[in-house]
């Protein structure tokens, strides 16, 4: 008997240090791509945000561009045309794969354009997508939500927003993500785009998001949790007619080596006769690979173009 209680507050022990092991690698994770995002801010503000970006760019990374949409980010700012707008961010929430290879993060922005004769100051929402190379971390993505008015810039980012996240996430080597490829997230993806054609957009988050899902759409304030899949809904009803559906064009992505998180971008679009005028809108989409073995969307972001 005293043997079996020894065994059993044994495999408790290792149970709570396990957990506790993997809490700490994840928050390790969490503080380093906090401290390369602010480094970024901060080059940002001391050489200018091209130069910042061409120090952070990685291979095949992307931004979102008015009417373009994603376009080659290294292209982009190597431009010799390229004209950059001081731009100024802070994260206020940060997301890390549980092997520390892909990021997010997302916090508010402001733009000032000074070519005119006063300055202009734009204010909206920045999502960013980081990927680790060669023990580095590159930015990978960028997207952003304008908003009418003025955001406040002193906000930080505390792991507690992301605890309910990794909650809703597969454990590490588990056998359901041994499966999981890029082919996976990419039929993820279109097919949540083929649900917001039958579902409608609310119920398709509902039915494809996490409980914890936020959503970063224009004009509005970030939506979290139980709220996101309504404004997500009520938003994508604004603008789109029942009667033209939704095609999605998958575009890129890229999954985590831990095979639990990932992400996806492209363009949502309605087909519309010469006479109307048409929704387009470049999306950037950060799943979680759910403990009941589907993915699921973490964030979601529209760019009208």
């Amino acid at each position: 008997m005293r043997n079996m209680i020894r065994v059993s507050a044994c495999l408790t022990w290792l149970i709570v240090f396990s957990t506790n092991a993997q809490e700490r690698s994840q928050y390790q994770h969490w503080l380093e791509l906090a401290s390369a995002d602010q480094t970024y801010a901060d080059r940002s503000g001391e050489i200018g945000r091209t130069e910042a970006f061409r120090e952070f760019l990685g291979q095949d990374s992307i931004v979102f561009r008015d009417s373009r949409g994603p376009v080659d980010a290294l292209e982009e700012y190597l431009s010799a045309n390229y004209r950059a707008d001081e731009l100024t961010w802070e994260s206020h929430y940060i997301d890390v794969s549980r092997d520390g290879d892909l990021g997010l993060t997302a916090g508010p922005y402001e733009i000032v354009d000074r070519t005119r004769e006063s300055d202009q100051y734009f204010f909206g929402h920045l999502v960013s997508i980081w990927k680790r190379s060669e023990g580095e971390w590159e930015l990978m993505a960028d997207i952003a939500a304008g908003i009418p008015g003025f955001l406040r810039l002193n906000v930080e980012p505390n792991f507690d927003d992301t605890r309910p996240v990794l909650d809703e996430t597969a454990e590490q080597n588990t056998d359901s993500l041994e499966n999981n490829d890029m082919q996976s997230l990419v039929d993820a993806d279109n097919l949540f785009g083929l649900s917001i054609n039958f579902r409608g957009g609310q119920r398709a988050l509902l039915r494809y998001g996490l409980e914890s899902t936020r959503v970063y759409l224009p004009g509005m304030a970030p939506a979290i949790g139980t709220e996101a899949s309504s404004v997500y809904g009520a938003y994508l009803d604004n603008e789109i007619s029942t009667s033209n559906p939704i095609n999605l064009t998958h575009m890129g992505g890229f999954l985590s080596s831990s095979k639990e998180m990932g992400y996806t971008y492209g363009v949502m679009q309605t087909d519309n006769s010469p006479n109307e005028v048409g929704f387009r809108a470049g999306y950037l989409r950060q799943w979680r690979f759910k403990d009941n073995d589907e993915w699921g969307i973490a964030v979601e972001v529209l760019r009208p173009l």
